[in-house]
């Protein structure tokens, strides 16, 4: 289903069928040279994959990894739009043969560059040859206006995904992570003002308002080009969004951290992460659609808001009023 849905079929020479940009891409002056520049040949990432960082993207690199369509770089997260590439990984990166050896030696020579230089980022990715390839690197969920742009505009066939969960679920997993990995210190987990404390951390805040994220990627990602897809779908039925072939051993969850301790959630304090985070599960059931609508009730959040928001729209109190 992902195969068929962001990247098309292939025809019978196994060429990609690629959705085409329509528009004109929205640039400024300095995007305009950019684009004057942009390469039309295959030395270029297929997709990103944005976010949201605790939202299945290590299920879908590892997907992908697996599937013979694909070539997926042998790092899960390449980093490069909002840190260059210059970040200090957890595990070493796979060396499976020559094409992983060259990727990481082109990225490290690309990360001692103090800009964005997209034209040689695009050639990370000419390992791929025919093989479909993507960037997968959940920081992206951050990137400012200014350089979702530039990107967007440059690699104007670029496909965009989005991995949305519950903010009440991602940002308690995160939270955990981090505190496991001692990226931040211990606190304690009872005490609902040391939760909100962390939650308003800039890492951590920045990432837990997926209305937000995905409102500041569309505004520059044509519709025919954008994919929104959620957690909630990938715990259900892994198997009706895996693309064709890959491993059914991997979970929704799947990553390296899988099984490790996590911090206690009691009910009392889910009940006041949820109240921190009320009006963007609202935002989230109302903007995004999908398994969404579903999430204001687990927090016992009622619904009439969404008939009230929506009565301008469809003008439902007019409706009502002729009922009568």
């Amino acid at each position: 289903m992902l195969q068929s849905l962001l990247f098309g079929a292939r025809n019978e020479n196994n060429a990609v069928v690629r959705l085409v940009w329509p528009f004109k891409a929205r640039v400024g002056d300095d995007g305009e040279k950019e684009e004057n520049r942009s390469s039309t040949g295959e030395a270029r990432p297929d997709f990103l994959c944005v976010g949201s960082q605790k939202g299945g993207t290590s299920w879908l690199y590892c997907q992908l990894a697996l599937h013979p369509d694909f070539w997926m770089p042998p790092i899960k997260e390449i980093h490069y739009f909002d840190k260059l590439s210059r970040i200090k990984r957890s595990y070493p990166p796979r060396r499976r043969d020559e094409r992983d050896v060259c990727f990481l030696e082109s990225m490290k020579s690309l990360s001692t560059r103090p800009y964005i230089d997209l034209e040689n980022y695009g050639q990370l990715f000419m390992h791929k040859g025919s093989l479909l390839s993507g960037d997968i690197s959940p920081g992206y969920s951050t990137l400012s206006d200014e350089i979702i742009q530039r990107v967007v505009s440059y690699f104007r066939n670029l496909k965009v995904i989005f991995l949305a969960r519950d903010p009440v679920e991602r940002a308690w997993s995160q939270l955990s992570v981090a505190v496991r990995l001692g990226r931040i210190s211990r606190f304690d987990v009872n005490d609902i003002d040391e939760v909100i404390r962390n939650l308003r951390s800039p890492g951590v805040s920045s990432r837990s308002y997926p209305s937000k994220i995905v409102a500041r990627w569309r505004r520059y990602v044509h519709p025919d080009l954008f994919r929104l897809y959620f957690f909630d779908d990938l715990e259900r039925t892994p198997t009706e969004l895996r693309p064709n072939k890959p491993s059914g051993r991997l979970r929704a969850d799947h990553s390296s951290n899988a099984g490790k301790e996590k911090l206690q959630l009691t009910d009392k304090v889910r009940s006041g992460v949820a109240q921190f985070f009320k009006d963007e599960l609202r935002a989230c059931a109302r903007e995004l659609g999908g398994p969404a609508r579903e999430w204001p009730a687990r927090y016992g959040f009622s619904l009439l808001w969404v008939f009230i928001e929506l009565a301008d729209d469809v003008d439902l109190f007019f409706w009502c009023d002729w009922c009568v």
